[in-house]
């Protein structure tokens, strides 16, 4: 049984099938007259709908189901709700605030698991990012990437997937706002080319991408007024963009907050591939359904 709760999950070749089936339009319908459950704990525009039809387009049905309705922990243990939901669907994708519950639902290997998002990783994503990336520049090998802002799950994420593809990354953060002491062991055991700047401008230079995330995630909003203060001088701006690459594109996962992490001149213009990337959530999502059913 295969599951996807961290990029690493897949190994290089594997990431490259995946990538390459949600590039394919038209998959074969692993997933007729089958369920796939959706598991959210914290809402998500994106994920949800991006997931509900890469279900759809496999000829699936998916199920939402408010993480209040399961009461992981509260209601049910995290193991009874997953023999539970395995037994009506073929999947299971779960959005959720502890990345240890992903990992008990996978011991569980009934069916595949795959994380929507943890407060560790956010595996989903970074497979979006990385199509975009293809669709920009063909092979990435020995592309670098340059991330300003907090060094939070989707920064891990995108540093293993970017490592995967044979990308440089570049980090720029404030000191307290770096990968910890784990994730630096778990970045330098996948063999990823990492360089953490407190400089911007330092981790954009000459890069093939400039990649950025809200300062504030959902369930730190008592932090926000903290955060504010220590970003300031963070935000991805045109001065930023003026020092990377000239064919460089920029990448956010959105929700954005123009004039915080982002200038308005860079989200909405030219060089900006957000639109593209979010749409790819669901080809991701379709790719590696189809990857996770045929492999299991």
């Amino acid at each position: 049984m295969r599951h996807l709760l961290e990029i690493d999950d897949l190994s290089a070749g594997e990431l490259d099938e995946v990538l390459a089936r949600a590039e394919q339009p038209n998959l074969d319908p692993v997933l007729s007259a089958r369920g796939v459950a959706l598991v959210f704990e914290k809402p998500s525009t994106r994920t949800r709908n991006s997931m509900e039809m890469a279900v759809v387009q496999l000829g699936g049905h998916p199920v939402y189901i408010h993480g209040s309705e399961v009461g992981f922990d509260r209601r049910e243990s995290v193991e009874d709700v997953t023999h539970t939901l395995a037994g009506y669907h073929a999947v299971i994708a779960a959005r959720v605030f502890e990345h240890a519950r992903v990992e008990r639902m996978a011991a569980v290997d009934r069916v595949p698991i795959v994380n929507l998002l943890s407060d560790a990783a956010h595996p989903m994503q970074a497979l979006a990012d990385l199509l975009t990336l293809r669709q920009a520049f063909g092979d990435l090998t020995g592309r670098a990437m340059a991330y300003v802002g907090d060094a939070n799950n989707v920064a891990r994420s995108l540093a293993l997937a970017c490592g995967a593809a044979g990308m440089a990354v570049r980090v720029a953060c404030p000191p307290q706002y770096g990968f910890s002491d784990l994730d630096t062991d778990r970045l330098a055991a996948a063999g990823v080319d990492v360089m953490i700047t407190d400089r911007p401008h330092e981790a954009a230079e000459g890069c093939d991408a400039v990649y950025t995330d809200v300062w504030t995630s959902m369930g730190q909003e008592d932090e926000a007024e903290q955060r504010q203060r220590a970003f300031e001088g963070f935000i991805v701006d045109d001065s930023v963009m003026a020092v990377a690459a000239a064919d460089a594109v920029f990448l956010h996962c959105l929700p954005a907050h123009r004039g915080e992490e982002v200038a308005a001149s860079v989200i909405d213009g030219p060089r900006s591939r957000v639109w593209p990337q979010a749409q790819n959530r669901m080809h991701a999502a379709r790719g590696l359904l189809s990857w996770l059913l045929d492999v299991r």
